[in-house]
């Protein structure tokens, strides 16, 4: 691997990094609504809580564009680094989710769970694999009423479903490591949900999931 792609390979992951650090339902809700996000529900800036806080529209706003954060990146690492393919997609999918988890501009704390960036990830990587994870999530919320399970779920199914379709490299071990941290994200979510007090989705308005 010569240099010039090295040096490829850590832009795209970079600006992976900082375009996962943008966080979209902080700025959505500053600017549409009257409520500071990070003081309301569940203080999370992802889209189910922006969704309870300030409304459904914002929610899929906020939505929409934390896919972006994961797909544009990982999609331009294949444009740009095409000779190393999967490394450098794995690489910048990680480092956007990251982002959006440990975002940089507000010293690596305050971000979200990382389920809808770690979609737009795999939508690109590894799509099979995500319309699985993508399957179990709505059944679990469909059947369970809550988020915060068909999250983790399909946090679980993304590592074997892209093993399934894809074997192993690169992008089955950023799935794995994705899907631990996602499910790490959420274990306030397990505490409750052991616990039977997890609250369903849109329950009250501004409790989490």
């Amino acid at each position: 691997m010569d240099g010039q792609t090295i040096l490829k390979i850590f832009l795209c992951t970079a600006g992976a990094f900082v375009l996962g650090s943008v966080p979209v339902g902080l700025v959505l809700t500053k600017l549409f609504s009257s409520k500071d996000i990070r003081t309301q529900g569940s203080g999370n800036i992802g889209a189910t809580n922006v969704a309870r806080v300030a409304g459904a529209r914002l929610g899929l706003i906020t939505l929409a564009l934390d896919l972006l954060k994961g797909a544009l990146p990982v999609a331009a690492a294949g444009l740009m680094v095409p000779s190393t393919g999967e490394p450098a997609m794995a690489l910048a999918g990680l480092a956007a989710v990251a982002g959006h988890c440990y975002p940089v501009f507000s010293g690596f704390t305050g971000g979200g769970k990382g389920v809808a960036t770690a979609c737009g990830v795999f939508l690109v990587a590894a799509p099979w694999a995500c319309l699985v994870a993508l399957v179990v999530f709505l059944a679990a919320v469909a059947g369970f009423k809550r988020v915060s399970l068909g999250s983790i779920l399909a946090a679980l199914s993304l590592p074997a479903g892209t093993w399934f379709f894809y074997g192993t490299g690169p992008v089955a071990a950023a799935a794995a490591t994705v899907g631990l941290l996602v499910v790490a994200r959420h274990r306030a979510n397990i505490s409750r949900l052991l616990a039977g007090t997890e609250p369903p989705f849109f329950k009250k308005p501004g409790q989490d999931r």
